[in-house]
């Protein structure tokens, strides 16, 4: 039996915070320890042009996310762990996979239809600030997928879309072509945990609430100690149901842990020894990630060294495919 083709797109811009570790970084890795599952994992370098013009930021963040996965426990063994931009089968499948999509396809996508929206509502042209990164942003993403014909794609809610587009595409060049693409299924995980951050809306980095992931442990507990919190004194219960200490508590404790803390909360603890035994918590077990966080950010010739080899193996791949492609639409040699 052939293994399942996991495919996960890590975006590269901002630095990974503690709401990304628990709905996406965590989850991620322990489905990639899956003997049923061929992983790939790849730095979506392409797509942050599309946002992020400032060359140092996107090469920063690139560092920083692929140091923040491997420390996590990306095993770069397992899976197929690789920079998007190494791999050219990719924007020469997503020009063939163009040319096989309605424009009809692409005003219907939602990033392009919100921007337009905002234009609209602001008195400007739909289309003012729109560039055309933005625009066939679905199709890049289709190609992305369908490069490693991958059977599952986990993806947050707001993305269901593009894979939907992506078998689209897909279903319309398998028509003209033959069959050349499995359809990939978009994965949403419900259970994922959604971090409130440090004013009680979603950590977010757009909303400057967030807490970073591998802070030092001083930066670490004034971080958490500026988590918002009600007015009620030492002794008087505290809803946990409400509580954004509990609701991070409760991302990284056992279930014994939590019910523990619960009951504190129930028996009227401090907020003050709330925050120090959260801290307590996060910091125990992110410690020994942090120190390996650390040392790949002082080595970035490591860093490079298994985005390179995650590369060739992707390639390994990619470049059977496209060779088939090119020669089911007609690009061969004039023999």
């Amino acid at each position: 039996m052939s293994k399942q083709r996991v495919l996960t797109g890590i975006t590269t811009t901002g630095t990974p915070h503690l709401g990304n570790y628990v709905g996406a970084i965590r989850p991620a890795i322990q489905a990639s320890q899956n003997e049923d599952n061929l992983s790939f994992f790849f730095l979506a370098d392409f797509h942050a042009l599309i946002k992020c013009t400032d060359p140092k930021q996107l090469h920063q963040s690139t560092k920083e996310i692929a140091a923040t996965w491997l420390a996590s426990g990306l095993d770069p063994d397992r899976v197929i762990f690789y920079r998007q931009s190494d791999i050219p089968e990719i924007p020469e499948l997503c020009w063939l996979l163009t040319c096989m999509t309605g424009k009809g396809l692409m005003n219907r996508a939602h990033a392009y239809k919100a921007a337009v929206a905002l234009n609209e509502d602001a008195g400007e042209d739909p289309d003012f600030g729109v560039n055309m990164g933005l625009y066939s942003y679905p199709i890049l993403m289709a190609a992305d997928i369908l490069m490693f014909n991958a059977n599952k794609v986990p993806v947050g809610k707001d993305q269901i879309q593009h894979v939907e587009m992506a078998r689209d595409i897909a279903g319309r060049f398998n028509h003209h072509f033959g069959d050349k693409f499995v359809l990939p299924e978009a994965v949403v995980d419900d259970n994922v945990a959604v971090l409130s951050g440090l004013d009680g809306r979603k950590m977010s980095k757009s909303y400057g609430n967030t807490i970073p992931l591998f802070l030092p442990e001083k930066q670490l507990q004034k971080h958490i100690n500026k988590i918002k919190t009600n007015l009620l004194e030492p002794g008087e219960p505290k809803d946990p149901e409400t509580s954004t200490v509990f609701e991070i508590w409760r991302a990284f404790a056992t279930p014994e842990q939590t019910e523990s803390m619960r009951q504190a909360f129930a028996d009227g603890i401090a907020w003050g020894e709330a925050k120090k035994q959260l801290f307590e918590l996060i910091n125990g077990q992110l410690s020994d990630s942090r120190e390996q966080y650390n040392a790949l950010m002082s080595d970035g010739e490591t860093i490079e060294k298994i985005l390179l080899e995650g590369a060739d193996r992707a390639r390994g791949y990619a470049s059977r495919l496209l060779e088939k492609l090119r020669k089911a639409v007609g690009i061969r040699k004039i023999v």
